[in-house]
Order: structure tokens, then C-alpha cells, then sequence
């Protein structure tokens, strides 16, 4: 089995103790429950982890370079995933070591966006931080669109946040990740057990700025911003 999704991941896991599991996990999969460690997995379980909750951290801080240095930042998460409260988690130490206010905004259906973004014009927030998940991403030109209405600066997790007109994306390579679990695949499928194969992590992560869109809010991207980052939308 593969699953690309933490819901379905645990799911797999829940369903089979035996048939191999390769999996994309967007957080830590032993916290998850999905492996005893990642060099040795243990179980019927591995794949790749992608962390996104460390990336947090980074997200705040680039976003932060396009916002004035007081600017308060709204956080949206869907409450409902696996893996909210360790995304949450990552999210207040990044603040607190930061000294960035911030506010929750909570998620987990189309109409659920629409009154966060309501909230969030009603807010101080001068910018907004989409957390990784996948329910957001199958929303991403409602989420798009949303914060073009509003004016907000927003940063996100994957690039077609950004080339659907979306400011700034931060995260993992998917496509390098995805490669990675066919090799895995390969493996088992050649007879390797998942459990002699440790749990792998990103080795690239790209940073992608739509420039039409800054424009737009009247930001002036800093050209040490532009000079890192992997694709520059004009």
C-alpha cells in the first residue's frame, strides 16, 4: 500500500499489520504512531517524512521580511487533522522565540474558510501563514482568491498556492519526495521489508514568489529574498 496523507497513512496502518506501507507523512510518523523510529521502522511501515511542522519556523520568518516588523500574523489550521496540535505546537515556539503575535484561525470545510478569512478581515492581522494540509491544498484557489480580496499578505507550503496567484510558497520539493516512495515501492516490491528500510527525509525544499502579486499589495520584495529564492513569477 502507499498513502500520500496522514489520514490515510493511519488508516493503512489501521488496516494491515502485514501488507507493506509506504507512506508521505507530513509530520514526525513516531509521534504519529506509524514507526518505532525513523533509521529503524520496525512493523510493516516506512516512507518519507516531510516535517512540514519544523518548516514553520522558516515560513514566519520570510514573511516577516514583506510585512512591517510589528505586523501581527494569523495562523490558519484544520483543527481536524492528525496532525494539527503538532503543527500548532511548532507555530507557538516560532512565535514565542520570535516575540511575533499571533491568531488561530480553525478549518476544516469550504464554509469554515470563508468565515476564517471573515475573521481575519475583522482581525488586526496584517498577514497570514496557511499551515500544510492537504484538505487546504484541494482549496487552494478558494484560499487564493480570499486573501487577493483581502489584501493579505499570505505564505504557503507549495508552489501552486503561488502560481495560482498566491504571494510566497516555502516547502518541501513534492515531486523529489514522491520519487523517493516509488524507489521504496520498488524495494519492497523486489522483497526488501519495510522495516530494514529507514524513514527518509526532504534533501530539497524551494521557495517561490509571484512578484505580480506583491505588486499588488504594494510590497517591496527585499532583493536578498528574490536572490533565494528557487522560481520568480513576474
Amino acid at each position: 500500500m502507499v498513502a500520500t496523507g496522514v489520514s490515510s497513512a493511519l488508516a493503512a496502518k489501521a488496516a494491515s499489520s502485514t501488507i507493506p506501507l509506504v507512506f508521505l507523512s507530513q509530520d514526525d510518523p513516531v509521534k504519529l504512531g506509524l514507526v518505532t523510529s525513523f533509521n529503524q521502522p520496525g512493523g510493516n511501515a516506512t516512507g518519507m517524512s516531510l516535517l512540514t511542522g519544523a518548516l514553520v519556523a522558516k515560513r514566519v520568518e520570510l514573511i516577516r521580511q514583506l510585512v512591517p516588523e510589528n505586523t501581527a500574523i494569523s495562523y490558519l489550521m484544520n483543527q481536524q487533522a492528525p496532525e494539527s496540535e503538532f503543527h500548532l505546537g511548532y507555530m507557538q515556539a516560532a512565535a514565542r522565540d520570535l516575540g511575533q503575535r499571533f491568531m488561530v484561525l480553525n478549518a476544516s470545510s469550504e464554509s469554515d474558510i470563508d468565515n476564517a478569512f471573515a475573521a481575519l478581515a475583522q482581525s488586526r492581522s496584517g498577514a497570514l501563514i496557511v499551515s500544510t494540509d492537504p484538505f487546504f491544498f484541494s482549496r487552494f484557489h478558494q484560499i487564493v482568491v480570499l486573501a487577493a480580496y483581502l489584501k493579505i499578505p499570505t505564505i504557503y507550503d507549495r508552489r501552486e498556492y503561488v502560481a495560482a496567484g498566491g504571494l510566497i510558497s516555502y516547502g518541501t520539493h513534492l515531486s523529489e519526495a514522491f520519487s523517493q516512495m516509488g524507489v521504496y515501492a520498488g524495494k519492497i516490491l523486489k522483497g526488501a521489508k519495510p522495516a530494514d528500510l529507514p524513514v527518509m527525509q526532504p534533501t530539497k525544499f524551494e521557495l517561490v514568489i509571484n512578484l505580480k502579486t506583491a505588486k499588488a499589495l504594494g510590497l517591496q520584495v527585499p532583493d536578498k529574498l528574490l536572490a533565494l529564492a528557487d522560481e520568480v513569477i513576474e
